[in-house]
């Protein structure tokens, strides 16, 4: 990694706040050389490493992703998902649970329940950490998955339009992709959302005078989006069941919407999905979400080399 590009997110990659655009640019850019690279030639990049991956919540896909990611780049990986079997179901802070791991790795990646735990966690680790998720706070190595996905669909980041919908309130991943995308040119956000589960006010007022954003519903916002970006009403972070069950279902994107949408428009995922995308979707030119996830491997194998220094 060059100087410059060390000094806009440091040694680790927790918020997409500490970034910028020439940051994200040069991450997505390492990601194509990644991908475009012979399998052979990739492998021998972090031979030698070790990766710690600490998932103290549930994960698929980012979870397998990371591990795939360090895996191609021949690094090993030690670690855990769930709490059940470790020192921290007997009390162990999350402190010591971090400087243990860094004692037996060369990088760490992490998800946690708890907002902010990822940069706790950077501030007494020996080796960079990467943040797979805190809460309902961020989750950066979504957003750049994101980016590069809407990158190599539309061929820009620049003059879109962005409607994200669903769970906008505990939605870790659109907001840090709402961020993200102020920091490129003339991109709009709209937002769909039921009024519990609204975008937190907070991060509007930090949006402001950075992108346009306007609330809307999705019949409107097919009209006219490049993206539509659907997420699940999440079960696990409502402490009420009933106000669960009050709001799942609220949006359902079907086959038949489609035929009123913009040419073009893409529909965009986290995973996993629930019952906001109708099963019969997937088969459109629109679905681009199970490739968004595959895009995971190479993002995520861009910020493993970057931050083992072993890419520039």
């Amino acid at each position: 990694m060059n100087a410059e590009t060390a000094m806009n997110f440091g040694k680790n990659i927790i918020s997409v706040r500490d970034m910028d655009r020439k940051t994200i640019e040069h991450i997505l850019l390492t990601a194509k050389n990644i991908e475009e690279m012979p399998k052979n030639k990739r492998i021998e990049l972090a031979k030698g490493y070790t990766v710690a991956s600490l998932f103290f919540e549930p994960s698929t896909r980012t979870m397998l992703s990371f591990d795939t990611a360090a895996k191609n780049l021949g690094c090993s990986v030690i670690g855990f998902s769930g709490t059940e079997s470790t020192s921290v179901k007997k009390g162990e802070t999350l402190a010591d649970t971090i400087r243990m791991a860094s004692a037996y790795s060369d990088l760490i990646v992490m998800r946690h329940p708890l907002e902010g735990a990822s940069r706790r966690a950077a501030n007494v680790s020996a080796v960079p950490i990467i943040n797979a998720g805190d809460g309902a706070n961020q989750h950066p190595t979504q957003t750049l998955l994101d980016l590069y996905t809407i990158l190599k669909s539309k061929g820009t980041l620049d003059n879109l339009t962005i409607a994200l919908a669903g769970d906008l309130k505990y939605g870790r991943t659109v907001h840090s992709l709402a961020h993200a995308l102020s920091f490129f040119n003339n991109n709009k956000l709209l937002f769909i959302a039921p009024k519990a589960l609204e975008m937190p006010e907070d991060l509007i007022a930090e949006l402001d005078g950075k992108i346009e954003t306007k609330e809307t519903t999705i019949t409107e916002a097919l009209k006219s989006a490049d993206i539509l970006y659907m997420t699940r009403i999440q079960k696990e972070r409502f402490l009420d069941p009933q106000e669960y069950e009050q709001l799942r279902g609220t949006y359902v994107l079907t086959k038949d919407m489609l035929e009123n949408a913009k040419k073009g428009l893409k529909v965009m995922h986290p995973l996993p999905r629930v019952d906001e995308i109708s099963t019969e979707v997937d088969s459109t030119e629109n679905a681009i979400y199970f490739t968004q996830a595959k895009n995971g491997v190479p993002t995520r194998m861009a910020l493993i080399a970057l931050l083992l220094g072993v890419m520039k």
